[in-house]
């Protein structure tokens, strides 16, 4: 991963129905639950991430890329 600035903005793309949201991300913490805007179903990460931004959007949780840059 490049080292500009953490991307705090991603697009989470619902796995049960393919509603896709923008959403800023919190820097210092990372989602477990997220509900659907559209279809209203909870969303929770798959196994092995440490969130649903990891699992299901365009860009990693904040936590998850500064661990990526090594520090």
């Amino acid at each position: 991963m490049s080292e500009g600035p953490i991307t705090q903005i991603s697009t989470l793309t619902c796995p049960v129905c393919g509603f896709p949201a923008t959403e800023a991300m919190p820097l210092t913490e990372c989602i477990q639950y997220y509900q659907c805007m559209e279809c209203g179903s909870m969303i929770t990460p798959e196994e092995g991430s440490c969130c649903v931004f990891c699992s299901y959007a365009s860009a990693p949780c904040p936590p998850a890329q500064v661990r990526a840059r090594g520090r």
